[in-house]
């Protein structure tokens, strides 16, 4: 198979039968981490950069940026380069090292804030950054992720269709929510193809993205301590909050299974174990995994991290699934 440019190295249908996972069920993970940029996010980074270049927005004066944690970073860091826009990517601490550098590797500029915003997080704080920036400079394009509809028409028109055509008769879908792009374009596709689909999602304790209180939490990718403006569009029939520690044990048992997955991933399967009671055996379960585990190897998979972070039931996990 031979592709023109590497923005067209996004594969859409890549599907793992996890039998093992969900046992009396046919339970199927998205594999979005084998597109260019490792992860879903190149999506709706394609998406928007297209729209703001037809649209005149940007011009070969412009400079992109961007708030993100990781994976959003990286893909526009790499679509950037590929089109010869300088990239700023706004962070925080919590990025994950991997991610930073690689944002830095493909060319991108990378800020990091270090104060919380009133609910614990750094997204405000991030995107206060960056209006502060667009102010003084105009050349600056944000692309905007939290209200940019593109984020949402992309995983509409890409990953809904792909779930559908795949399984036309699906059951359930668990569905991660960050700023909620994917959930909202998804969940629209399935509905209007499927309307028996039951469509569940998944965010992380701490968060207040769904009314949520916020808490503390330290890994990327779930889960925000402001509202997306997009969120209002999202559709789903059952929500469930998934605590970080039962993220990484998941993580750590998958791993030790020979599947090493993200953050976002650990959260969904996490989710799927608490409700497995409640799928029906024969159903047809769809699981959307984001990106693969390498990126947080400094973090998730690394023993240290998880004794500053966790309590010590994750250590104990730890050794158990490890030594």
């Amino acid at each position: 198979m031979i592709f023109n440019t590497l923005t067209d190295l996004v594969f859409d249908d890549i599907f793992l039968k996890c039998s093992d996972v969900l046992k009396g069920s046919n339970l199927f993970l998205k594999l979005e981490g084998f597109s260019i940029g490792g992860s879903i996010k190149i999506k709706p980074a394609l998406k928007m950069i297209n729209r703001l270049e037809v649209s005149g927005v940007i011009t070969p004066l412009s400079t992109v940026i961007e708030s993100s944690s990781g994976n959003l970073g990286v893909a526009l860091s790499i679509i950037c380069a590929s089109k010869g826009y300088p990239f700023t990517c706004v962070a925080d601490p919590n990025i994950s090292e991997i991610s930073e550098k690689l944002i830095k590797a493909y060319g991108g500029n990378v800020i990091k804030v270090q104060d919380k915003d009133s609910n614990g997080g750094y997204l405000t704080s991030r995107i206060n950054r960056i209006r502060d920036m667009c102010k003084e400079n105009p050349l600056l394009v944000w692309t905007n992720q939290y209200e940019n509809i593109d984020n949402i028409e992309a995983h509409y028109l890409s990953t809904g269709a792909s779930i559908i055509e795949q399984f036309p008769e699906i059951d359930y879908l668990f569905i991660g929510a960050g700023t909620t792009g994917t959930l909202c374009g998804v969940s629209k596709h399935l509905y209007q193809h499927n309307p028996k689909i039951k469509i569940i999602a998944v965010d992380s304790v701490g968060s207040v993205t769904f009314d949520g209180n916020a808490g503390k939490r330290v890994i990327p990718g779930l889960g925000a301590s402001k509202v997306p403006p997009i969120s209002k569009l999202a559709q789903y029939d059952e929500l469930i909050r998934i605590d970080e520690s039962e993220t990484v044990n998941m993580c750590l048992k998958m791993a030790k299974k020979g599947l090493m997955l993200g953050g976002s991933s650990g959260t969904v399967l996490a989710a799927i174990d608490r409700y497995k009671e409640q799928i029906p055996e024969g159903s047809t379960v769809v699981v959307i995994s984001p990106d693969f585990g390498e990126r947080y190897l400094n973090s998730i998979y690394d023993e240290e991290w998880n004794a500053r972070n966790f309590s010590s039931l994750v250590q104990v996990n730890y050794k158990k699934l490890f030594n």
